[in-house]
Order: structure tokens, then C-alpha cells, then sequence
């Protein structure tokens, strides 16, 4: 039988969230686990917990797309969209090559979701090739407010990372390797320059040089800083 590479969710995965454009800083084990995940070696059930916006999507993003690569069947549910969805999307989601759980805080004290995971766990469990799993949060399983205490124990079973949030020069390369990736050379100044007066944090960084991707294509120009000026209106 055939597997559909993706469940159909109401979500969309980012194409340039791979593990190619992840940049690692004080996270290289973890990273390295994910990817043995990915091919089904070493541990196959992670919890990954960290700050907001500290890659904890981009991690699973990439987990899929390795995944889907190799046409196995995935299923990625962003918990912090609950209310679009519904418990029963767990139902039979033992069968799947990878299940990402991202952001299960956002469902701590919802008893219907819980019991759902709850389920999802005891029957994944009684598999002989039980799927991989990624859990993320932001917080570590049993500093999280259960209705069901023995959730917590659940979550634990496998390994679990605490994801390092990158530093300012850190964030620097990250926003370099990101430019490389789209053929668009970013300068050190450049970068500097946009974390100054921009914002300290990922997303709203790689919105912008999102932004700056399209105009440099537009108008046939390299990344300067008064091209950036000009670009933002700053």
C-alpha cells in the first residue's frame, strides 16, 4: 500500500526549514540526534524544549522534510493551533513513519487533548515498530500544568534536549547562512546592521531578509546598507 507522504492538515511546512538551514550553535547533539532519527537511528522518541521562537518549529519542519524525502509517511500537528483541529487527529497516527507533537504546552490542562496524547502514547507503545516521535515545548514535561499526571511520565520516556537559544553572533551566522542558501551574499555589517535596528529575534529577521531578497532580485541590487536603509524605509 502506497502511504500518503503527508497527513493533510490545515498547516503549511516551510520549504527552506531544513536541517541544511538550521544553524546549530551550542545545539549540535541535538541536531545530530534528529537526523539519526531520520533515519531511524539511534533514539526515536525526542523532547525538545526551549524558548518561543528559539527553532523548536524549524527543528520539526526539518524532520518532515527529511522524512518526506524518502516518501515515508509523516504528520506534524502545531498544538498551538488546537482550536483549528481536534483530538481524533491523533486517531491511528501510530501507523506513521514520524509524528511531531510541536508546542504541547499550548494543550496542558485541555483534558480532551490530553487524553488524546494520552491514547496516542499507550497505543504507539504497544507497536513493535512504533513511530518516531518529537515532542516540542517550552518547558521540560513535568514542569507542565497536566491534568493528567501521568502525561508527564509519558512525555518522558524517550530523550529529552533542551534547546540553546543562539547568541547575538550567533544569530549573526545564522542570518548569513540563511542569505547563502537563497544565492544572495549578506555582508557582516549588513547583518549587524539589521540586528541593531531591526529586531534581536529569528522570525522577525528572516522576515525581513525575505524582504530584502525580493527587492535585491527586483531592482538587481547587492546588500548594502543603504540598500537596507532605502529597502525597510529606515
Amino acid at each position: 500500500m502506497t502511504k500518503s507522504p503527508q497527513l493533510s492538515l490545515p498547516v503549511h511546512l516551510p520549504d527552506d526549514e531544513t536541517f541544511a538551514s538550521f544553524y546549530a550553535g551550542e545545539n549540535s547533539q541535538l541536531l545530530s540526534a534528529l537526523r539519526n532519527l531520520a533515519l531511524d537511528q539511534g533514539e526515536r522518541m525526542i523532547y525538545i524544549w526551549g524558548a518561543p521562537d528559539s527553532g523548536r518549529s524549524h527543528l520539526l519542519h526539518a524532520s518532515c522534510a527529511e522524512m518526506n524525502s524518502s516518501e515515508s509517511a509523516t504528520a506534524y500537528l502545531p498544538l498551538d493551533m488546537h482550536a483549528m483541529m481536534a483530538p481524533a487527529y491523533l486517531e491511528g497516527l501510530e501507523s506513521m513513519a514520524l509524528v511531531c507533537l510541536d508546542n504541547i504546552d499550548a494543550v496542558a490542562g485541555d483534558k480532551d487533548w490530553e487524553t488524546a496524547i494520552f491514547d496516542f502514547y499507550n497505543r504507539r507503545k504497544e507497536l513493535s515498530d512504533a513511530t518516531r516521535l518529537i515532542v516540542t515545548a517550552n518547558a521540560p514535561a513535568n514542569q507542565l500544568d497536566w491534568v493528567l499526571p501521568d502525561l508527564a511520565s509519558r512525555l518522558s520516556w524517550g530523550v529529552t534536549y533542551r534547546l540553546v537559544e543562539l547568541s547575538d553572533a550567533q544569530k549573526l551566522s545564522a542570518l548569513q547562512l540563511r542569505a547563502e542558501l537563497r544565492g544572495l551574499r549578506m555582508p557582516l555589517e549588513v547583518a549587524r546592521f539589521l540586528i541593531k535596528r531591526i529586531s534581536r529575534d529569528m522570525p522577525t529577521l528572516l522576515t525581513t531578509l525575505d524582504q530584502l531578497d525580493k527587492a535585491s532580485i527586483t531592482e538587481q541590487r547587492k546588500l548594502t546598507i543603504p540598500f537596507v536603509k532605502e529597502t525597510l524605509g529606515l
